[in-house]
């Protein structure tokens, strides 16, 4: 397997959050404020000092009835032992992995495992994928993209996404026949998407231990009923997250989340709604369904599984439910974890490390020949268009499109001019000022027009730049966010290996992966 990898700043790449950015840089002490524990080796070892996970017996039995029928399982087992924690990513389940950036999560936290049990042999780490199987925004997990065109599933289902039905997803099966047996399997044997995911994800990355977990289970929100009850009946959330993220926004920085009086959806058959409280009762939006406070109270106790958590509690249902010592997220989800301080705090759960995924750009063997066959390295690309085609007229045209020597050379003429005439005038000054200053602008425009003049006899190689820019900055994006990781695993069985080897969970620079 022949990679070379390196690695840049991520202040070079550009569009991450200021309040991402200061935060795993440590460029803001104040930021100390909004986390227990910083993620590195040393915060580790106190994290694990301080995690005491008591549902042991229950997670396990969860889990084992989530894989029933699953060949070769993880050792779930190994969740009792007291000695064992996890790191946890999550995500939407989208369609055939989605972007490249959520294998990109899930390869981060498998590493991070690694690198933990490396560092502290007594303990075990099991990377978990948290699945978003509670979700209903079903327009962001519909499509993925593959080859340069978009496919889509299309279904009139409704409410949680993992519990929909895989109909129509054969139809992309159909016309996509060299996809990997894996996803043909998950799609056409399992039953809902929750259980596709977890099919496809084990045989990708069972092997190395990843446990996927589903949090729309029973037995795992009846542990979650007493943070249900108090935030739908005592309402502290909201204040709790606005006061935190108002000392964020004093800051400077811009907040990602925002809490609701309550900060739940009643999920049942294909409704998941938001729950308001109304008068004295609680009715659940865009249904009929209401109930008083002695009934939502009963409903709570017999039927916790009706009760999804929004983006703001499904972390603390997370930290309930799983041993976990920290989460790996994107550059947003980082921002709004650290809101979340208080919060846990609050419900008496521990904080986890809050760390950023590993970020990358992937460079085939294709993309690398053209880079070298104009004289470029991949660095160069992360410049904006401007700076790359006037860089590339540089290097390669034969005339001096540069007149900064004739500008100094006009300065000083001026510089004597100026000394003259203010021996007769001094007022004059400001008038050579002028001129001078009309003249630089002349010459300025002459230049610019030299270059864009020169640009055009380098049309073709401009173009093959501009060309470069965008695949691997689709739309002024990034491709992980773009790209699916099957452009690069159908024709490279390797590629997932290629990752691994490139990505280092404590290095928080922006990788290039040259496959």
């Amino acid at each position: 397997m022949n990679t070379q990898n390196s690695r840049i700043s991520l202040s070079k790449v550009g569009g991450f959050p200021k309040l991402f950015t200061d935060y795993i840089s440590k460029q803001n002490p104040e930021l100390s404020d909004f986390f227990d524990i910083f993620p590195d080796l040393e915060g580790f070892r106190n994290q694990i000092a301080e995690t005491h996970f008591h549902f042991r017996n229950e997670l396990v039995d969860a889990l084992k009835k989530q894989y029933e029928g699953t060949e070769n399982p993880p050792e779930i087992d190994i969740f009792l032992d007291e000695k064992t924690f996890c790191v946890t990513t999550g995500h939407q389940l989208n369609i055939f992995t989605g972007p490249l950036y959520v294998i990109f999560k899930i390869i981060s936290t498998i590493n991070l495992a690694k690198r933990l049990k490396g560092h502290f042999p007594e303990y075990n780490f099991v990377p978990v994928y948290w699945m978003a199987t509670e979700d209903h925004d079903f327009a962001e997990i519909s499509g993925f993209n593959l080859f340069g065109q978009k496919h889509v599933w299309e279904t009139s289902q409704t409410g949680a996404v993992g519990r929909f039905e895989l109909s129509g997803i054969k139809d992309i099966l159909e016309k996509l026949p060299d996809l990997p047996e894996v996803f043909k399997k998950a799609y056409s044997e399992k039953s809902n998407l929750a259980a596709a995911v977890r099919c496809y994800f084990h045989a990708l990355f069972g092997h190395e231990g990843l446990v996927c977990i589903d949090g729309d289970d029973p037995a795992l929100k009846k542990l979650f009923i007493p943070v249900i009850k108090k935030d739908i009946l005592e309402n502290a959330s909201e204040n709790i997250v606005k006061s935190t993220s108002d000392k964020l926004e004093s800051l400077g920085y811009k907040t990602q989340i925002h809490a609701r009086n309550i900060n739940f959806f009643y999920l049942k058959d294909n409704l998941r709604e938001r729950i308001e409280k109304e008068g004295d009762n609680y009715k659940v939006l865009n249904s009929d369904i209401s109930f008083s406070e002695s009934e939502i109270n009963i409903e709570i106790e017999n039927h916790p599984e009706r009760f999804s958590p929004n983006v703001v509690l499904r972390p603390v249902y997370q930290e309930v439910i799983l041993p976990n010592l920290a989460y790996l997220g994107g550059p947003s989800e980082v921002a709004y974890w650290l809101q979340l301080g208080d919060l846990f705090h609050h419900f008496e759960q521990p904080f986890p490390i809050v760390m950023p995924r590993n970020f990358g750009l992937v460079i085939n063997p294709a993309s690398q020949k053209r880079i070298d066959k104009l004289g470029l390295t991949v660095e160069e690309l992360f410049e904006s268009e401007n700076i790359l085609k006037a860089d590339y007229v540089k290097k390669n045209s034969e005339n001096t499109l540069d007149f900064s020597e004739e500008n100094t050379a006009i300065s000083e003429v001026f510089e004597k001019i100026t000394a003259k005439a203010v021996k007769v005038d001094p007022t004059l000054k400001a008038v050579v000022e002028g001129e001078k200053t009309k003249l630089l602008n002349a010459i300025g425009n002459i230049e610019k027009r030299l270059k864009k003049s020169e640009e055009r006899n380098f049309e073709t190689g401009i173009n093959q730049i501009l060309g470069l820019k965008e695949k691997f900055f689709p739309g002024g994006g990034l491709q992980e966010r773009t790209e699916n990781f099957l452009n690069y695993y159908i024709n490279d069985p390797e590629f997932l290996d290629k990752v691994k080897t490139a990505f280092d969970p404590l290095n928080f620079e922006f990788n290039i992966i040259k496959t």
